[in-house]
């Protein structure tokens, strides 16, 4: 096992009514500003639960953060900021929302010119307004820890700071029971690629990281699937082991003391820049790309992988890969997203531009290894044909 330090200090209030704990984890003096998408909450009843929460707080709002944030709607917030003296900042949404809102905690403290810099020239984040979040969305583990994507011209980059760590989230899974299947689709999945991000690279003995590795790809195989069917449309356990499943997925706990990979997120990016792509069908398009291609390097794994969450033990190291590589876009298939590239209307012509953009933003050494060059990077692409 490497040698790593873990520190999460984000509170989390998990369960059924849970959104009222932000009535005391919020300072009563603090001015805050609440951050959300394109208006859900107001179906749903999550506004209402915070608009109770905090009638006692003085508070303002900040709609329109889209999925895959982009720079030019988060910056509108700081003129909201400026202007009410805002100090506290409550991310109620998905990913995305809890992404943009990292931004803008950044951008409002940010004194060295334009805040674009944090992403796109990874200027060091030296203060920030704090954050608390209330997930509507399980998929990003953006609740609890450091990371965040902001999207500006078609450029989908990514930027962290231990400082836009969320101090508390509430993880209630009944605000997910109104979720649509593309949105159940893609939160499963794109917990299951973070998973495999920091499992599926070389061993170095981390049997407690594998471990809880395979438990979460294990409940999110099972539990996934169950949450498109009728019959578990408003099975609160269903959805709670997917949403903390998630959280737990990147919250720094499995990737401590291993070696990670995120080619697959990197290349994912640029599917999603260009061309609009949902973040977890980019994944699942990618992956099975990376599992081919990357199959030598990754051969320990793999087994390892083919064994004990597909429970493949017959035949040769070659056909048991190939076994588990199939059971994986099986499974995506299942959940209704895309496996190839053919999927979503693109082919082996939009290739080139891809690899132009990933070489524009300096994704020239990716993988545990940094071996995934740009031109392994195009046999991915190749593969995911």
């Amino acid at each position: 096992m490497l040698n790593f330090t873990f520190h999460n200090p984000t509170r989390i209030h998990f369960g059924e009514g849970q959104i009222k704990a932000i009535t005391k984890e919020i300072p009563a003096d603090a001015k805050v500003l609440v951050t959300y998408g394109g208006g859900s909450i107001k179906k749903n009843g999550v506004y209402d639960q915070v608009s109770e929460a905090l009638k006692d707080h003085t508070w303002f709002e900040f709609s329109g953060i889209e999925p895959n944030p982009s720079y030019d709607t988060l910056i509108k917030a700081l003129d909201i900021i400026k202007a009410h003296q805002v100090d506290y900042l409550l991310a109620v949404g998905g990913g995305s929302v809890v992404d943009g809102t990292k931004f803008i905690a950044a951008a409002a403290k940010y004194s060295n010119g334009d805040p674009w810099d944090i992403v796109a020239k990874q200027q060091k984040v030296t203060a920030a307004l704090p954050i608390g979040a209330v997930l509507t969305l399980p998929a990003t583990g953006s609740e609890t820890n450091t990371g965040a994507v902001v999207t500006r011209d078609g450029n989908k980059l990514p930027f962290s700071s231990p400082l836009v760590r969320p101090l508390f989230a509430v993880l209630d899974p009944a605000v997910t029971l109104t979720l649509s299947d593309r949105q159940i689709s893609n939160g499963v999945v794109d917990a299951f690629v973070h998973t495999m991000e920091q499992y599926l690279t070389y061993s170095v003995d981390g049997k407690v990281q594998d471990r809880i590795s395979e438990g979460l790809l294990l409940t999110l195989i099972e539990e996934g699937p169950k949450a498109l069917t009728e019959e578990n449309k408003h099975n609160l356990d269903v959805r709670a082991n997917i949403m903390w499943s998630a959280t737990l997925a990147l919250n720094g706990l499995i990737g401590a003391g291993v070696p990670q990979d995120w080619a697959t997120h990197m290349i994912g990016h640029e599917l999603t820049g260009g061309y609009g792509i949902d973040h977890a069908r980019t994944l699942s398009i990618v992956l099975p790309g990376v599992m081919k291609v990357c199959r030598d390097a990754k051969a320990g794994k793999l087994l390892q992988y083919a064994e004990r969450v597909w429970g493949v033990t017959e035949g040769d190291d070659n056909s048991r890969i190939d076994k588990a590589i199939a059971l994986t876009e099986g499974f995506f298939k299942q959940m209704g997203v895309p496996t190839r590239l053919s999927d979503v209307d693109l082919a082996e012509s939009d290739i080139d531009d891809i690899m132009v953009k990933l070489e524009q933003h300096g994704m020239v050494a990716l993988g545990e290894r940094r071996e995934v060059t740009p031109e392994v990077s195009r046999k991915i692409l190749q593969a995911a044909l």
